[in-house]
This record gives C-alpha cells, structure tokens and sequence, in this order.
C-alpha cells in the first residue's frame, strides 16, 4: 500500500491518468490525497470529477480556490471567468450529485499515526500564528458553512481580499472569508500574517516586506509535514517542513505526486489538450 500526495489538477485529465498510470495506482490498495484546484481551466474537469467521485473511498481531496470558484458558478452567485472550463461539469446530467460531493470537501485534512497527527493537506497555506491543531477547527468552521442549509449565503460571500490578517475576534463572513483566503489563496504574508494576493511570481519577484507564508519566522505549524499547492511558479518546494507540490501542468508543466511513504516524486508532462492559455 501506497499513499500519494498530488499537485494542483485543475482538469488535465489525461494527465492525471498518465501520471496514475506511471504510479501504478491500484485503488483497492493505493490511496490518493489531492491537494485542491481538481478542476477548472484544464479541458478534462467534468472527468476528474467524475474519476475522483467514482474513486472517493481511494482519494482524500481538500478544495482550491478554484473549486470553490466551480460552485460558486455552477450555483449562479458568481459569473464565469473566460478562462473557466466549466460548462461541461454545469451541463452534466449527474452534476448535482457531483457538486454535491465537492461542497461536502474540507479545506484541510490530516492523517494521524498512533493519535499523532502525521502530516496535513491544504490548498495553499496556514497564517503563521496558526496551529495546526487550530487550524484543522478552522477549516471545520468553513465546512459546516458550506455544509448548512443556506450555504449559497457563503459562496456568494466568500469574494474579497479584507479582511487579510487573523483575529481572535473575527465573527461572521469575516472570520470565514479570512480562513478561506489564506487556506486557497494564500502565497505570501508579512511577519504578522497580513496576507497579498496578487502575487503569483517567483520567490525572488516577491514585493519588499513581504515573505513566503512557509518562510514565515516562528511559524506555529512548522513541526507539522504539510503538503500543498496553488503556487506554480515555485515548481517543487521541500522546506520549513512543507512540501509544494504546483509544478504547473496547466501551463505545460508537469503534475507532480509525492509517495508520502518513501518521498519519491513522480511526474508526467502537460498534454496538449490540457493547456488552456489565458
């Protein structure tokens, strides 16, 4: 038995299934842990939809800001990007079911060895003084919101960049809208964990005062392996005990896996039908 931590989908399904294929995944034995953005953009998002659906007692996900972006549009609360490939997963005669299992996804899970917690998944980052222990009640809060009754009052909320650092106090949309954006969105931060997110570039690019959230001094989480995604432009990270796994495949990369085991990384190239140029 194998368990594979795997880099950013966003709907490039035939590699998706090539680098299964070069893992030799076999699903009643191998499990899967998917660091977010499964879809969008890519050509292929109603199949690894549907692949991940089919495969769920196999695959461990945690949603991206591009997933939650999917339900957002596929509810109507939000309009379609031009670069979005959803109109398939919108057009799909099974797609309620399918929307149905993604909203039902946390935004961070861990697995634990002998009660202790080994390693966590999330999409993008955890605001330095988090704990990881902290952090996980976090994402609970989020997933009861997407979970209640009136979850369409979170997706239509969730948008917008303030406030962008964590209080104690934060109630309400705020408090929500803070753990959201530093779980699926967040690349860089201050010392202080004030969070940017227009940056997507390379580490030597960042704006002054400004730091990557895993180089972030005295981080709460960092005796934690956390596994993660959302910044292509970085390719591998392996440090601060977090391991990036983004290497691009949307923009003629590569999807990259981790075999959390053994720390053996597996890739594959893009395909061409996969890349979707913005």
């Amino acid at each position: 038995m194998a368990t594979y931590a795997i880099g950013d989908i966003q709907g490039c399904y035939h590699a998706f299934q090539a680098l299964l294929a070069r893992l030799s995944f076999n699903p009643q034995h191998d499990q899967l842990r998917l660091v977010g953005d499964l879809i969008n953009r890519g050509s292929g998002s109603l199949e690894v939809l549907r692949w991940c659906y089919q495969h769920q007692t196999s695959v461990k996900v945690v949603l991206g800001n591009h997933d939650l972006h999917a339900l957002a549009v596929a509810h109507e609360l939000k309009k379609a990007h031009k670069s979005d490939t959803l109109q398939a997963i919108i057009d799909a005669p099974d797609k309620h079911k399918l929307l149905d299992w993604l909203r039902y996804q946390p935004l961070m899970i861990a697995d634990t060895d002998e009660r202790q917690i080994e390693y966590v998944i999330v999409h993008a980052g955890l605001l330095p003084q988090w704990t990881v222990e902290l952090a996980l009640g976090y994402a609970q809060e989020v997933g009861a919101a997407l979970q209640a009754e009136d979850y369409r009052y979170f997706l239509a909320n969730m948008y917008g960049n303030e406030p962008n650092h964590w209080q104690d106090n934060l109630a309400g949309m705020d408090r929500l809208r803070v753990i959201t954006n530093a779980m699926t969105r967040m690349r860089i931060c201050k010392a202080s964990g004030e969070m940017e997110f227009a940056f997507k570039g390379k580490v030597e690019h960042i704006p002054i005062g400004y730091i990557p959230w895993f180089d972030s001094p005295n981080r709460q989480s960092d005796s934690t392996r956390i596994f993660c995604g959302h910044w292509s432009a970085l390719g591998i990270v392996q440090r601060n005990s977090v391991i990036s796994l983004d290497t691009g495949c949307l923009w003629g990369g590569q999807l990259s896996a981790i075999c959390i085991e053994t720390g053996v990384i597996t890739q594959v190239q893009h395909d061409a039908w996969d890349a979707v140029l913005s």
